[in-house]
Order: C-alpha cells, then sequence, then structure tokens
C-alpha cells in the first residue's frame, strides 16, 4: 500500500486560513471523493474552502497559479488513468511540473492530489470512497494545510 509509513500531520489552529480546492472534472465518482476528503480535513482543521473545478487535470496549474496569490493554500485534485497512448504521460508531466512551478513561483503551498493511475480500480482504492484503502483528498489538504501553518511561522 502506498500509504504506508505516510506521516501524522496535525492541522489544528488553521481555521483562519484561506484555501482553496482546484479540481479535476474528469472521472466524477473518484473527483468527487477526492473533494469529499479534502473538504472533511479542512472542516476538521476550521477551513471552509471554496470548490473551484476545471476541465481536466492539465488545467490544474493555471488555474492554481491564478489563485494561489489570494490564498494561504490551494488543494489541487485530479485523476489521470493510464490509456493506449502517450497522452497518460504528457498529462502526468505537465500537471505536476506546473503543480511544482507554481508552488514555488508563488511562495504558496499546494496539496498535491493527483492521481496518476494506471487502472480505473487504483483510482477508487485511493479516492476516500468507503471501500477505499487510501483518501489522497484528506492527505493532499492535510499537506497543504501543514505547509502553510509552517510558512507563517516567525
Amino acid at each position: 500500500m502506498s500509504g504506508h509509513g505516510a506521516p501524522s500531520i496535525d492541522i489544528t489552529d488553521a481555521g483562519d486560513l484561506k484555501v482553496v480546492i482546484v479540481a479535476s472534472s474528469w472521472h466524477t465518482v473518484i473527483m468527487d471523493g477526492l473533494v469529499a476528503g479534502a473538504q472533511r480535513a479542512l472542516g476538521d482543521a476550521g477551513i471552509t474552502a471554496e470548490v473551484v473545478r476545471v476541465p481536466g487535470s492539465f488545467e490544474l496549474p493555471v488555474v492554481a497559479s491564478a489563485l494561489a496569490g489570494a490564498h494561504d493554500a490551494v488543494v489541487a485534485l485530479g485523476v489521470v488513468i493510464r490509456g493506449g497512448t502517450p497522452h497518460f504521460d504528457y498529462v502526468c508531466a505537465a500537471a505536476t511540473d506546473g503543480l511544482s512551478r507554481v508552488a514555488v513561483d508563488t511562495r504558496t503551498p499546494i496539496g498535491f492530489g493527483l492521481l496518476t493511475c494506471d487502472d480505473e480500480a487504483q483510482a477508487l482504492a485511493r479516492a476516500g470512497l468507503p471501500d477505499s484503502t487510501e483518501d489522497k483528498g484528506r492527505e493532499a489538504a492535510e499537506a497543504a494545510v501543514a505547509t502553510a501553518l509552517l510558512l507563517r511561522r516567525p
């Protein structure tokens, strides 16, 4: 299981943070699970976040960049499932590289919740649904908030 060894992240005292969730629209069931997981984590920290939907994972970086300046953290959620063409590789690389660039260029934490899976079963297992073994939406939100709290320390 890829979640083995994951840290326990404390995101208390975060209610005053302004966080936005940017989520892809492809694969509705999986994406709804990821968004719900992120919202649960943020709600547990006293944060209510706006959800902005983008067409696909390729569009995550540009929208995250546009929203980063007005937020303490961005939670980027998407899923790309391998198909029979190199399209998977290009979209995964572009989204990953773009989100990394946004975080560094804007100094805004980006919770990386982009699932890059070989098949739908792998994505469903990570989507935070009742039958899922992992909740990558929650993990991405916790990482973004924990990093925002770290950056605010003197």
